[in-house]
């Protein structure tokens, strides 16, 4: 090796080291920290809506304390089994069914009551995951 080619090597490597790098792409997916759990206020009330057309799901429509947040947050259910004053979350989860995955989010109180949320809240025309 001729001394061009080490002294280039050598200011190679100097401006590599000196570089900046974004921790952000560096770091590991797995590193990362996700919200998976979101208080979202003390449960109210809920109404229940019949499926339009045969096949659509039923709805409730639950009230919280935080309703002029969220507005009235729509899960996929006939009854709603949360008692007054219950600190309700709503909690998001990575499913991976195949090869692919996608966020799946329900509403749940401390206890083992939870139902499946709707994407779309139509009260708030606002996607749920637009809350995390």
């Amino acid at each position: 090796m001729t001394i061009r080619k080490v002294i280039l090597l050598f200011i190679f490597v100097l401006v590599a080291s000196c570089s900046t790098s974004n921790r952000a792409a560096t770091e590991p997916e797995e590193d990362r920290l996700y919200v998976t759990r979101m208080y979202i206020g003390d449960y109210q009330d809920f109404r229940h809506t019949a499926p339009a057309r045969f096949g659509d799901p039923h709805l409730i429509w639950i009230k919280t304390s935080a309703d002029s947040t969220f507005g009235k947050i729509s899960a996929y259910s006939r009854e709603c089994g949360f008692n007054e004053g219950d600190r309700l979350y709503l909690r998001r989860q990575y499913v991976t069914p195949g090869i692919y995955g996608y966020w799946m989010y329900q509403i749940e109180n401390d206890s083992s009551v939870f139902y499946r949320v709707c994407e779309y809240q139509n009260d708030k025309k606002v996607l749920v995951q637009s809350w995390y």
